[in-house]
């Protein structure tokens, strides 16, 4: 008798808001495949769920420690491990993770060095080239609807949310997937329930002006356009991440009460040249933590001296967006890994996958580390590690 696939199921170490764990009903489905499935003590408390509650489901779902977790044939966690629990992973393994493989060429060195197969969780995609596991919906509608709650603090009388008032006026930069979400989101306040509340009551919605990356280089223009913006949104996917899209200069021309939204959630890296900076020069960058940020607030002492914060507003950045909502996240993202763990369980095991057969097979062979070619990374061997954005 073939012995039982061990799929164990980490708990993020990452920052103490980050509460996202796989839900019960994920557990429950790679138990009925002929999976034996451990979660790591404390799997799931974040969102309010027990061991009962794993157990009720999933019977046969055994719960043990971090080390133990990272002993198992595949082991599933959303963000990437620290390089320290990446070597408890025994050679031959797998781990199923968010690992951005084009622009984390340290990483890819290390598990290869530790002899670990991988499959990374933004690299599973259809034949067309769409991603399978993708949350870019919560990344818009998330960063809109703090960025709401703000401005509903700061907006000048007669307020937010009087019949009084004229048409607020979003302005957002880039027009891909994450932006064409924004838009939607922003004429919704980011919060349906709003925006019918205030809709019933005949307050004005939202002006939602979406600009191309290639308008930005017009500063007449910009200038023009930010003089009335009362939300700025980041939206863009920079080629050249230390091309600033908007000058800290020209956020001196916005309204005091205006509210930065920074979707593209890129960091700040002075150590190479040419600096790798935010689209929004001198935005702050946040976490699940902290991800609303005043314009007297602290953090704006830590922020490298090469970039300028001396124009500030309302912000809000987060690098996981999606974690704000939690058990929204994770029950899609279980819906859209639930066919890939079931056809990697199905087939018993990645050394009987096809990256030439079937639908999910050549989707998981697209994803592996090692068909991962080492010249399709980037050239910066140098340049350090970034978060992820999960």
């Amino acid at each position: 008798m073939t012995e039982a696939i061990t799929v164990g199921l980490a708990r993020m170490h990452v920052e103490f808001g980050e509460r996202r764990d796989f839900l019960p009903p994920l557990v429950a489905d790679l138990e009925k495949r002929g999976a034996q499935v451990f979660l790591e003590y404390g799997y799931g408390s974040g969102m309010g769920y027990t061991e009962a509650d794993y157990q009720k489901l999933a019977p046969n779902a055994k719960f043990a420690s971090h080390e133990e977790i990272y002993q198992k044939n595949f082991v599933l966690v959303l963000r990437c491990p620290s390089n320290e629990d990446l070597k408890l992973i025994q050679p031959g393994s797998c781990l199923v993770s968010m690992l951005h493989y084009p622009t984390r060429p340290q990483r890819v060195a290390l598990l290869r060095s530790l002899k670990i197969e991988a499959i990374s969780l933004d690299s599973l995609k259809d034949d067309t080239g769409r991603r399978l596991i993708e949350n870019l919906k919560s990344v818009a509608w998330n960063g809109l609807e703090v960025g709401f709650q703000i401005l509903h603090r700061t907006y000048p009388a007669p307020g937010l949310e009087s019949a009084g008032r004229g048409p607020i006026h979003v302005t957002i930069v880039g027009v891909g997937a994450v932006g064409m979400h924004a838009v939607q989101a922003a004429s919704r306040y980011g919060d349906m329930k709003l925006w019918q509340t205030l809709a019933e009551r005949g307050v004005p919605g939202v002006q939602v002006t979406a600009i191309d990356y290639d308008l930005t280089d017009r500063e007449e223009i910009m200038k023009e356009i930010l003089t009335h913006t009362d939300i700025l949104v980041d939206a863009t996917q920079r080629l050249d991440a230390s091309k600033i899209v908007i000058p800290n200069e020209w956020i001196g021309v916005m309204p005091e009460h205006a509210v930065l939204v920074d979707l593209s959630v890129d960091p700040y890296d002075c150590s190479v040249d040419p600096p790798e900076v935010k689209g929004i020069e001198g935005m702050p960058q946040g976490n699940l933590d902290q991800y609303v940020f005043m314009p007297n607030d602290t953090v704006y002492d830590r922020i490298p001296e090469c970039v300028s914060t001396r124009h500030r507003r309302h912000a809000v950045s987060c690098y996981s967006w999606p974690g704000i909502h939690p058990k929204q996240c994770m029950a899609l993202y279980g819906e859209q890994i639930r066919p890939i763990l079931r056809t990697l369980i199905d087939r018993g095991g990645l050394q009987n996958i096809n990256s030439h057969g079937r639908y999910f097979e050549r989707a998981i062979g697209r994803a592996l580390l090692s068909q991962w070619e080492s010249n399709e990374l980037v050239s910066v061997s140098n340049k350090p590690e970034k978060e992820d954005k999960g």
